[in-house]
């Protein structure tokens, strides 16, 4: 390299990206705890069936964070929170999920780059954006209200018969 800083940016997730995203889930999830719960095939966790589209940030010319948009799962309570209140479907919605950034690449805003991404493609898809978020992770709940984003409210979700979770639920500010 010549030694100029490459600006960050956000594109498309390919198929090539899955092993890096998973490389960059794993330092994630060993720092932040994020996900939760480790999933048994990350790369399918990156890729649920509900999948809309997904996108990954680089920094540097280098894979550096993640973020996705799917429609309404059997899990996801801001979906039914917001569809209530606006009077309207559920399938009016969809949700932003799966966002990460690498730890050694966060404060350039690449969070707020992601989400600004999906945020986009839902509203040009015709659709309001929304998200759970497990109440216990602070600087993910700062972003997404640093950002504009309502909370709808807080609620106890039943993940398994051992692990009950207090998840918060926003929907996005309007435009």
């Amino acid at each position: 390299m010549s030694g100029v800083e490459v600006p960050a940016s956000v594109r498309e997730r390919t198929v090539r990206d899955l092993g890096g995203c998973v490389r960059l889930l794993a330092e994630v999830h060993g720092r932040d705890g994020y996900p939760v719960n480790w999933p048994e095939f990350p790369d399918a966790w990156l890729t649920p069936p509900s999948l809309v589209a997904s996108w990954v940030a680089e920094l540097d010319g280098r894979l550096a964070g993640h973020v996705g948009l799917s429609r309404s799962d059997a899990g996801d309570a801001a979906p039914a929170l917001w569809a209530a209140r606006a009077r309207v479907s559920v399938d009016a919605t969809v949700v932003v999920n799966r966002l990460f950034v690498a730890p050694s690449a966060r404060g350039h805003g690449l969070g707020a780059l992601l989400m600004a991404r999906a945020v986009e493609e839902a509203r040009d898809r015709g659709l309001h954006p929304v998200l759970d978020v497990v109440a216990s992770d602070t600087g993910a709940v700062a972003l997404y209200e640093r950002l504009g984003w309502r909370l709808l409210a807080t609620v106890e979700q039943q993940w398994s018969p051992e692990q009950k979770v207090r998840v918060r639920c926003y929907a996005a500010g309007q435009p």
